[in-house]
Order: structure tokens, then sequence, then C-alpha cells
């Protein structure tokens, strides 16, 4: 089994995330956890806090000379913005932010102050989940599989996509775009819109698409509810700071569709000498019954707009029992393109931690083999019998 912890505070003196369950030999230089970590601190909407660090992970365990060693793998983050709290009287924060931690958590944990609840709360944490996701993906590359992210949504901007043919084109266009969004003129209108809510001292919500390539058919199980691959991108995606929604491939517009237009039709393709069962849609976003079925990963996440606007919302001062509006407390205008590098690692965490778990073995070396004994979409893989069988169950009712 794979997984992560992840500590720290927001402006506490550094993040901290451990990774076990990966295996040895995978090639990974420090180096190529800093160009994802300066993926996370670009896109328009971003805060002040952006300014402040330059992110970078010292990895401290589980990584010699160059390649993991099957141990766990262990990274620090240092906060920069500590610096400028480490000796400073912190104001009591008495006036919750409605959509933040802060009631929720101070009720938890019987908090003194609020800001407690929020130092862990606080999106910055997420630093720590890209620093694995990294990691994560540099594992699934030894096997061809890419795992990448666009914007499709920020406000009343949308650009739907569904069925695209080309998704690594995509992939490298977006790296170009401020918002993270493969279609120029939205980029625009995202933008304008992104700097309207800021004029105005408010945030934006939207939505962003995370999609994974050359995943082999096979990952996950139909067996229980907790291992369907479904399910585990569902918590995966779904524990982000302020998303409220994910959705496979075209989920919330096929649930007004007939059956016979929403789903995938299964043709036979032979142009390459070889029998092979393929799909001319994807409407299910590569998985059925909680398996993964050989098309690309396509996953959607609705953020809320973020909760601290410098506008105020309405709350309650909990000392004085006054009503207030709540006190700004640096943040991003939008977090959707940021959100994005987010929503990749913790995909490339589920799609690594399946991979193991059908593959399985202690290293690359190992897994590799295997890997490509996995079964295919080729007609030959299939080993139906077509004939007659009975459950042959021996119950005395």
């Amino acid at each position: 089994m794979l997984r992560f912890l992840t500590a720290g505070e927001s402006h506490g003196p550094e993040l901290t995330v451990i990774i076990d369950g990966l295996p040895a030999g995978i090639p990974l230089k420090a180096s190529e956890i800093a160009e994802g970590l300066a993926r996370r601190q670009k896109g328009e909407g971003s805060g002040g806090r952006m300014s402040i660090e330059k992110d970078h992970a010292k990895i401290t365990g589980g990584v010699m000379a160059g390649f993991t060693t099957g141990a766990p793998v262990s990274m620090v983050i240092p906060n920069l913005d500590f610096s400028n709290w480490r000796d400073r009287e912190v104001a009591p924060m008495t006036v919750p932010r409605p959509g933040h931690a802060d009631l929720a958590a101070a009720l938890k944990h019987g908090y003194k102050d609020l800001r407690v609840g929020l130092e862990r709360a606080s999106a910055r944490e997420t630093a720590a989940r890209v620093a694995m996701g990294v990691v994560c993906k540099k594992f699934l590359s030894q096997f061809g599989i890419v795992i990448g992210s666009h914007v499709i949504a920020i406000g009343t901007v949308q650009v739907p996509l569904i069925d695209v043919d080309d998704y690594c084109e995509i992939f490298e266009r977006v790296e170009r775009s401020p918002v993270r969004c493969v279609d120029e003129a939205a980029s625009i209108l995202m933008v304008q819109e992104i700097q309207r809510a800021r004029n105005q001292g408010d945030t934006l919500g939207g939505s962003f698409q995370c999609v994974g390539l050359n995943i082999p058919p096979g990952l996950g199980s139909h067996v229980q509810w907790d291992r369907r691959l479904s399910t585990r991108l569902f918590a995966a995606l779904g524990s982000i700071p302020s998303v409220k929604a994910v959705q496979f491939g075209a989920a919330v517009g096929d649930s007004v569709l007939s059956g016979s237009e929403a789903h995938d039709a299964i043709v036979i393709k032979s142009d390459t000498g070889t029998d092979t069962l393929c799909r001319k849609t994807n409407r299910a976003g590569g998985v059925e019954g909680g398996i993964s079925n050989g098309m690309p990963l396509v996953v959607t996440a609705t953020m809320k707009p973020i909760s601290t606007t410098s506008k105020g919302i309405a709350s309650v001062d909990l000392i004085t029992r006054e009503p207030r509006l709540t006190v700004y407390e640096r943040s991003d205008t939008c977090a959707v393109p940021r959100a994005c590098i987010i929503g990749e690692a913790m995909m490339a965490f589920v799609v690594a931690d399946a991979l193991i778990e059908k593959v399985g073995g202690d290293s690359v070396g190992e897994m590799a083999p295997r890997f490509a004994r996995l079964t295919s979409m080729r007609l030959d893989d299939i080993h139906l019998e077509g004939a007659p069988w009975r459950f042959a169950y021996e119950l005395d009712l």
C-alpha cells in the first residue's frame, strides 16, 4: 500500500511529507521537485504569499545516489514567511470565516484561538502534496504513464472539453497560459474575471480537469467499495481545499441523456493487424465499475470561491458576540490555476498506488516485466469460453 503524510503549519518553520510504499529504483533529483513546486506557484489570481515563498524541497530520506531505496521518502519544504512570524505577537482571531475551517476546527478541538485551525487547514499544506506528486509522477513515467491538467472554467467563463484527441498537446500549451487554459480567447476573459474580482475585494471559483494517459486497464476493483479506482479518485481530488464537486468524464451532462446516448460504444479496431477493442468516445472518463478501462482517466474538480475576501463576509465575533465582517487574511483571488497542479499530484498518487497494487514488486526493475505482461485491450488477451455454466453453490435452503 502506498501512503503519504504531511505535517506543518502555514506560518510554521517548514512543511514535511513522508511517502511510504514506493519501490526502489525510481530516479529522482531535488531539481525535479523544485520544478514541480514552481508550477504550483504560478498563475493569475495568486496572492501575496507567492511573492514571498520560493519553494524548494530538501530530500532527507529514502533516496541515495539519485534513486529511491524502497524506504520511506521524506522531504522538507522551508516556509520563508516563518521569519516574519517567529518573534511576532499574534493578534487573537475571534471572527470565523464562513466556508473555512475556522469555526468547525475550534468546535472539534476546543481551540482557544481560531488561528490554530487556520494554520493547518491552510492550502499552504498542498505544497507538500505537490512534492509528493512529483515523486509519484516520476514513478509512473517509468511505465509511460502521463498525468496532466488544464482549467476549463473560472467564474462565468467556461471551456467545455470532452473527448479530446491530443491531451499531450493541451498539456504543453497550458503551461504558457496565465490561467492554465488551452483556449486563448477564454484565457483572456478568465484573467479579466479574476482582475475584476480582485478590484471588488472578492474571489472566484471554477473547474479544472486532471487527465491520466496510457493507463492500463484493470487498475482498481469492483469487488469492494473502497477499492474502486473511482472511489479513491473522488476522495483524493475532493480532499483539495475548496473543491466541492468531482466528476468523471461527462457525468453531469450524461445525467440528462438516455442510456443509449450516455455510454461509450465498444468497437473493434483492426488497422494494426491485431484486433483491438476501443471506444469512439470517453464519456465514462476511463473508469467502468470502479476499474480503469484503458481509456484516458478524465476527472473534473470544481472549486468554490475562496472564503477569504478583502470585502468581508457577515460573521460573528465569538468574544463580543456582536455581528462582524470577517477580517482579511492574505489569500488568492482565484486558486483554480494553481489547484490544477495539486490535482495532478493527487491523481498521480492514486494511480501509483493502484499500479503497485496491480503489479506488485519491490523495485522498478522487478515491476517492469510484470507491467509488460498486463492484459491489454487486444481481443487475444481476453479468454472467454462461450459455454454454459452453473453457479454451483451448495446451500441448504
